[in-house]
C-alpha cells in the first residue's frame, strides 16, 4: 500500500433527462445563482484550435455536510445543456490513511440520507425553476446517470523524490481494483478482475495518470489539467443518460407503431404515418446535437481520454442500438405510406369502377 495520508476530493456526476429538448434562450439565474458559460482552464501546452463545447452553469455556495470522517465543505455545480439534460458536479474532499478506507465514498452518504437523495432534490428544484424553458419537459425526474471520480492530490514520491506513474501504478493495481469496483477486500479480486478493472489508463507526462472503469476512474493530474479532464467525462457520462432516454422514447413508439400499423382504420395508420415522420426527424436532429456537445479538437490526450471512456460507456453499441431502431421505425414508415398509398389507390379503382357502372346506367335508361 502507499505510505503516508492520502488526500483529494471525490468527484461526483450525475446526469438527468428532464425534457425533451431546452429552448436556447440565455438563462440568466438558477437556484438564485448566475449562469454563466462553462470555461475550461488549460493546464498543459495547448493548440491553439483547441475547442470546447460550453454549456451553461451555475456554481452554487458550498455547504457543509457530515461525511465518512468528519464534517467537510461540499462544492456543487449544474451545467444546464440543449439537449433537455442537467449536469451536476459534487466535488467532497477526502483525507484518509489507505485506498481501502474511500469505499465509503461510493455510495457516499451526508448526514442521515444519500448525497444522491440530496441531488435529486436540488435538480428537482432546479427543473420545476426551468420549466418555462424546457420543450416537453418529463412528468417526472428519471433515475440519474452517476459516475464517480477520485481525484488524488498527494501521490508517494518514492525514494527519488519524483513520482512515476506507471510504475506506481503496477505496484498498486490491486488496490485501485479494489476502489473502483467498490470491494472492500482486493486480496481475493481475480487477476483478471484486477487486469479488466486498471487496463483502460492513460498518461500524458511521467507523473499524472487517469484510470477509467465502468463506475468510477482515479485521476492523478495537476488541478488544471484534471478539470478537461473530469470535464470530458462530464459530457460522456451526459451522451450515457440521453442515449438511454432516446433508447426508452424509441422503444415506446416503436411498441405503438407496431400496434397502429396492424390496425385497419385509416385514420389511425395516417396518424401513424405523422407521428413516425416527426420522430424521426426530431430523434436524428437530436442525436446530431448530442454527438456535438463532445466535439473538441486539438487536444489528441483528451481525444484518448473521451475514446477510453465511450469504450467503458458502450456508447458506440448505445448508437448503433438507436441507430437501429431508428432504421426499424423508417422501414414501418415506409410500409405504413406504402398501406396509405395503396388504400388511397383502391378507392381511386372503385370509384373509376363506380362511375362507369354510373355511367352505364344513364346510357341503358335514356337518362
Amino acid at each position: 500500500m502507499t505510505s503516508g495520508r492520502l488526500h483529494g476530493e471525490v468527484v461526483y456526476l450525475y446526469a438527468f433527462d428532464i425534457a425533451y429538448e431546452m429552448r436556447r434562450e440565455p438563462v440568466s439565474t438558477l437556484l438564485g445563482q448566475p449562469v454563466v458559460p462553462y470555461a475550461v482552464d488549460t493546464g498543459k501546452r495547448n493548440p491553439k484550435q483547441l475547442s470546447f463545447y460550453r454549456p451553461q452553469m451555475a456554481r452554487l455556495p458550498p455547504v457543509e455536510r457530515r461525511g465518512p470522517h468528519g464534517v467537510v465543505r461540499i462544492e456543487r455545480t449544474i451545467k444546464l445543456l440543449p439537449v433537455g439534460a442537467l449536469s451536476v458536479t459534487v466535488r467532497v474532499p477526502f483525507a484518509v490513511d489507505r485506498f481501502e478506507d474511500l469505499i465509503a465514498y461510493h455510495d457516499l452518504m451526508i448526514g442521515d440520507r444519500s448525497l444522491t437523495e440530496e441531488v435529486r432534490a436540488l435538480v428537482e428544484e432546479a427543473r420545476q425553476e426551468l420549466r418555462p424553458m424546457l420543450i416537453s419537459p418529463n412528468a417526472e425526474l428519471g433515475d440519474e446517470e452517476a459516475y464517480t471520480i477520485f481525484v488524488l492530490a498527494n501521490p508517494p514520491t518514492g525514494e527519488g523524490g519524483h513520482f512515476r506513474s506507471e510504475p506506481w501504478l503496477r505496484e498498486q493495481r490491486r488496490a485501485i481494483a479494489a476502489l473502483l469496483t467498490q470491494e472492500d477486500d482486493p486480496v481475493h479480486l481475480s487477476d483478471q478482475e484486477v487486469e479488466e478493472s486498471t487496463a483502460r489508463y492513460l498518461t500524458y507526462y511521467d507523473h499524472d495518470l487517469v484510470v477509467v472503469d465502468w463506475d468510477a476512474a482515479l485521476v492523478i493530474e495537476s488541478p488544471e489539467s484534471s478539470e478537461q479532464s473530469l470535464f470530458i467525462m462530464e459530457l460522456a457520462n451526459v451522451q450515457l443518460a440521453e442515449l438511454e432516454a432516446y433508447d426508452h422514447i424509441l422503444d415506446q413508439a416503436v411498441d405503438r407503431t407496431y400496434r397502429d400499423v396492424m390496425t385497419p382504420a385509416w385514420f389511425t395508420v395516417r396518424r401513424s404515418l405523422h407521428d413516425l415522420r416527426e420522430l424521426r426527424i426530431d430523434l436524428s436532429r437530436l442525436s446530431d446535437e448530442l454527438e456535438n456537445i463532445s466535439k473538441f479538437f486539438g487536444d489528441w490526450h483528451l481525444a484518448r481520454l473521451y475514446a477510453a471512456i465511450s469504450d467503458r460507456f458502450h456508447l458506440r453499441d448505445w448508437h448503433r442500438s438507436i441507430d437501429g431502431k431508428l432504421r426499424t421505425i423508417d422501414e414501418m414508415y415506409q410500409l405504413a405510406k406504402q398501406d396509405v398509398h395503396g388504400r388511397w389507390m383502391l378507392v381511386l379503382e372503385v370509384s373509376i369502377v363506380l362511375l362507369f357502372v354510373v355511367d352505364i346506367a344513364f346510357i341503358f335508361t335514356g337518362k
